[in-house]
């Protein structure tokens, strides 16, 4: 499109690009005194501009922001081009098309026609015809160009990025998807797209469609719904940073999707969320960033699960603001759950120890196999249920907890605080009083555990009994036994057992660990093998 043609067209809301930076036309004409034709754009960087759209006491158009906007004159701006010229910019190889053109000649009918460059133009074809995945990130494409082109030129393309372009609305995103039936995987990120206001018909232009990034499109829940309806088998749905309120539930729509990205959104809340609670097939939800400070499931009470969410599987809950346990108590009622990720929150960033903090979580949360992207292995579980018991044992106990079961009635606050804390002591006995004793952990005295260590292997080997800092790591148990023992450090295996687990041994296995992440406590036999 010549510049000329650009200016006699509807210029108003197409998007431009000025020297890298995007904006969109919301002016065309003249701006006295100053001859000439100007085009009144407002940035999306509004520290790009000068003024809100008036000039002299004269109103010519209105910005968001009070330098948003700027006058530019019409050979200043790219208005970008099609998305065929695009992908032929960005993949078709100039040395294949400079080879030596020779002349040929072919008939065409009766007649002999003349033909320069023929191989090139057909090397070409069938080059942009082999296109599948393709990246036009930031290639100032505008829309699809002369209808049917693209199909005739690259029917076979199905994964697309054309995020960072200028794309100014939804339906030149149509026109292009409607050349590319086969299309799974389309990004739009950071394209300022206009949306139709009613819903849209029933075209099978999506009717392939996997995975869709919306994400930094100004596009509202309304319009996703609306839209929503010509996407039948999308599982990925991302719209971060929208600015979204999720104001109504998907009724017909969205059911087929399994990932939903919400993160940077910064108004919704709780409430809203379970607007969206009841997505059959959501298996990944991904909040961060959204300011959310508390989840509450209303249908569930202590110790029992959900009906919302039934899918859910993995949820993200970084950078928020969640300060509570009770929070992290409440997701052990969603049904599915076994992956988390909650990273800078306050609950995980005051002061805290960051292992003791991640035992708890677990402790909290039953069914977790996966927490900040880091597995827990049965053994961790172990510890962290254990550690957990004994931590809050003597709140337990305050509340009216007792080891005898006929007269174990802790307090319904108690229980409140932590639903878990009775189906751990079924799983593992209730803390006895000597767990309940109050630790001071930064002294050594009270960190030492009386250990007996064993050689399973070796039957002229007496078991003795060795005072350890619970603090200490495997690697430098692994030192002193070997010390003790006369056996290279690289060929000891250790595990323990405890009395409290009869019949059963645990694997020592990382050397990094200490003995307290594996809840080795008084009386517990290490046993070592070479």
């Amino acid at each position: 499109m010549t510049m000329t043609d650009t200016l006699t067209s509807d210029v108003i809301g197409r998007r431009v690009e000025v020297n890298g930076e995007h904006a969109t036309v919301r002016f065309s004409g003249v701006v006295p005194p100053v001859a000439g034709h100007w085009l009144g754009v407002e940035w999306d960087n509004p520290e790009r501009g000068k003024h809100d759209g008036s000039h002299e006491g004269t109103v010519y158009f209105k910005c968001r922001h009070p330098t948003g906007g700027s006058f530019i004159r019409p050979n200043k701006v790219n208005f970008g081009v099609d998305l065929l010229t695009a992908i032929k910019n960005r993949y078709v190889l100039e040395g294949e098309l400079e080879e030596e053109e020779e002349e040929e000649i072919v008939t065409i009918g009766n007649k002999p026609v003349e033909t320069v460059g023929f191989d090139s133009v057909v090397k070409q074809q069938s080059q942009l015809s082999k296109l599948q995945e393709v990246s036009l990130r930031n290639c100032a494409v505008n829309g699809a160009g002369d209808r049917g082109a693209i199909a005739a030129a690259c029917p076979n393309i199905r994964s697309i990025d054309l995020s960072k372009n200028l794309l100014s609305s939804w339906d030149e995103v149509v026109a292009i998807a409607d050349q590319l039936r086969r299309l799974e995987v389309l990004n739009l990120s950071e394209n300022k797209l206009t949306f139709p206001s009613g819903s849209p018909p029933p075209s099978g232009t999506f009717s392939a469609l996997n995975e869709l990034v919306l994400n930094r499109t100004g596009i509202t829940w309304a319009q996703v719904l609306r839209c929503a309806s010509g996407w039948p088998v999308l599982e990925k749905l991302y719209l971060e940073s929208n600015d979204i309120v999720i104001s109504e539930r998907p009724v017909d729509v969205l059911q087929t999707v399994k990932v939903l990205d919400l993160s940077s959104n910064q108004l919704i809340d709780e409430n809203q969320l379970l607007l969206i609670a009841h997505l059959p097939r959501l298996e990944q939800l991904i909040l961060s960033d959204i300011g959310i400070s508390s989840i509450h499931f209303p249908d569930a009470g202590i110790g029992c699960k959900t009906s919302t969410f039934p899918s859910l599987q993995y949820l993200v809950l970084n950078d928020n603001q969640i300060s509570h346990w009770s929070v992290i108590s409440e997701l052990d009622k969603l049904p599915s759950l076994h992956a988390l990720s909650c990273a800078r929150n306050p609950l995980t960033e005051r002061g805290r120890d960051a292992q003791t903090t991640r035992q708890h979580i677990i402790a909290r949360v039953g069914q977790l196999r996966t927490l900040n992207k880091c597995a827990v292995e049965p053994e961790e579980r172990r510890g962290a249920e254990l550690d957990y018991r004994k931590a809050f044992g003597a709140e337990w106990k305050a509340a009216g907890g007792h080891q005898d079961p006929d007269r174990d009635r802790p307090s319904a606050d108690f229980l409140a605080a932590h639903p878990r804390y009775q189906l751990l002591c079924r799983k593992y006995g209730a803390p006895e009083d000597g767990e309940l004793k109050t630790q001071q952990p930064f002294r050594l005295k009270n960190q030492l555990l009386t250990l007996k260590i064993k050689c399973p292997n070796e039957l002229d080997q007496e078991v003795v009994e060795k005072p350890l800092p619970e603090s200490m790591t495997i690697q430098k148990v692994k030192g002193f036994l070997s010390r003790l023992l006369k056996v290279p450090v690289a060929k000891l295996l250790l595990s323990y057992e405890s009395p409290k687990m009869p019949g059963r041994e645990i694997e020592l296995e990382n050397d990094q660990q200490s003995l307290q992440f594996y809840s080795v406590e008084n009386g517990d036999c290490l046993l070592v093998r070479w």
